[in-house]
C-alpha cells in the first residue's frame, strides 16, 4: 500500500528507511540525513531525459525514462524489499513526482508497504529553511577560548555523560582555521550541513531538553554557513571561557594533528594561506621547524599568532559568565557539569 506522508508527519515514524531514488548526483549534492540511494536514473540518463523533456517532448521523455527504468526493476524491487525488513520504507525524488510515484507503483504491485513523502526533497529542504528562519526556542552553553584548550573534548565527554551537545565543527568537517580540514574528508554542502544542523536540533527537542552545549564558532565554518538566527543565539547564549595552560595545549594539538596521515606535507601546505598575514620570513622559519621535527616549538609558535587574533584570556575572567581550567580534564567536566545542572531552566538534564 501507498500512503502519501508530510514532511511534519516523519517524526510520528519509528526508525524510517529514507529512500532517495533520485540520481548520485543530485544525492551527493544534499539529502535527507541518513537516507539510502536508490538512483531510478543514473546521472547521464537523467540529463538525457531532460534534454529530451525540454527539447522535443514530455511524453517522449517519460518513454525514455521508461526505456532506462524497465530493466533495473528486478534489481530496485529486491534491494528496497531487503531494506524495507529495518523499518517503514520513506520513498523520495525531488518533487514527489514520477520517479517516487513509479517505484512505489511498482512496489505497492510486489505487495510492499511504503510512504511517498509529499512534495519530496523540495518539500524537506523548504521544512529545514523554514526552521531555521525562526528564533530558536533553546537556551545555549557557548564554549568559549584559544585554540588548543580542548573544548571538543569536553563537548565528546557531555554527550557520553548524557547532555545535549551538537559539535558543529563535525558536522562542517572542519575545526575553524586554515588548518582546520586537515584529515577530516570532504566538506558537506551547506544544504547537507543545515540538514545536519536541523537533525541533530531535532534530536535535542524530542528527548525534551530545552537547552544545548556548542563551541563558539565565527559565521562560517569552513566552507559552510552557520544559519544567522542560528549564530545570532549563539552570541546571546551563556558564555562559558575554558582555559588551559601553554604546555598542555602544546601537547594536545601535537597528539590531535600527528594522528593525521601525511600531516607535516598537510600542514606546510595550509601554512601557504596564512602567507599575507603572517609574511614570507615567518613561513620559511615554521617550515624550517617542521623539517626538523621541532613540533613543539612549531605549535607554541603558532600559539602566539592564534591567541593574538583571538584575544580569549589564559586564565579565569569576569568577563564571562563561567570560566573553567582544563589544566585537569575529569575535574573540569565535574565542575562544568555542576554548572550546567545548576543554570538550566528546566529539569531536563542528561539522560541516562
Amino acid at each position: 500500500m501507498i500512503r502519501e506522508i508530510t514532511v511534519e508527519e516523519l517524526e510520528n515514524l519509528e526508525n524510517p528507511i529514507f529512500v532517495d531514488v533520485r540520481s548520485e548526483g543530485e544525492y551527493r549534492e544534499a539529502t535527507i540525513p541518513g537516507a539510502l540511494n536508490l538512483p531510478l536514473l543514473n546521472n547521464e540518463e537523467r540529463a538525457q531525459v531532460g534534454t529530451t523533456y525540454t527539447q522535443t517532448s514530455p511524453k517522449l521523455a517519460r518513454e525514455e525514462g521508461l526505456k532506462f527504468i524497465s530493466p533495473k526493476l528486478p534489481n530496485l524491487v529486491q534491494q528496497v524489499e531487503h531494506w524495507s525488513e529495518q523499518g517503514p520504507l520513506v520513498l523520495f525524488c525531488w518533487r514527489g513526482g514520477m520517479r517516487s510515484k513509479a517505484l512505489a507503483t511498482v512496489l505497492d504491485l510486489m505487495g510492499v508497504s511504503v510512504y511517498r513523502l509529499k512534495g519530496g526533497y523540495k518539500a524537506y529542504r523548504k521544512t529545514v529553511f523554514d526552521f531555521f528562519e525562526q528564533n530558536s526556542s533553546l537556551k545555549f552553553f557557548v564554549l568559549r577560548g584559544n585554540t588548543g584548550v580542548g573544548k571538543t573534548e569536553i563537548l565528546t565527554q557531555l554527550k557520553r555523560d548524557g547532555y545535549p551537545v551538537i559539535d558543529l565543527e563535525k558536522l562542517a568537517n572542519n575545526r575553524g582555521s586554515v588548518f582546520g580540514d586537515l584529515g577530516l574528508g570532504a566538506p558537506p554542502s551547506q544544504k547537507t550541513f543545515e540538514a545536519l544542523l536541523y537533525d541533530e536540533l531535532g534530536k535535542i527537542r524530542a528527548n525534551g531538553h530545552s537547552y544545548l552545549v556548542v563551541e563558539c564558532e565565527s559565521k562560517r565554518l569552513g566552507r559552510v554557513t552557520l544559519p544567522v538566527k542560528f549564530y545570532d543565539a549563539m552570541q546571546q547564549g551563556t558564555q562559558i571561557l575554558v582555559y588551559d595552560s601553554i604546555p598542555n595545549r602544546v601537547n594536545r594539538l601535537i597528539k590531535e594533528y600527528t594522528e593525521i596521515p601525511e600531516a607535516i606535507p598537510q600542514i606546510q601546505a595550509a601554512l601557504l594561506r596564512l602567507d599575507k598575514t603572517l609574511g614570507q620570513k615567518k613561513i620559511e622559519e615554521y617550515n624550517s621547524l617542521l623539517d626538523g621535527n621541532h613540533l613543539a616549538n612549531f605549535t607554541g609558535n603558532l600559539l602566539d599568532y592564534y591567541d593574538a587574533l583571538y584575544g580569549y584570556p589564559n586564565e579565569a575572567s569576569f568577563d564571562y559568565d563561567f570560566s573553567v581550567s582544563q589544566c585537569y580534564p575529569e575535574h573540569a567536566i565535574r565542575e562544568l557539569e555542576g554548572y550546567l545542572v545548576e543554570r538550566r531552566d528546566d529539569q531536563d538534564g542528561p539522560t541516562s
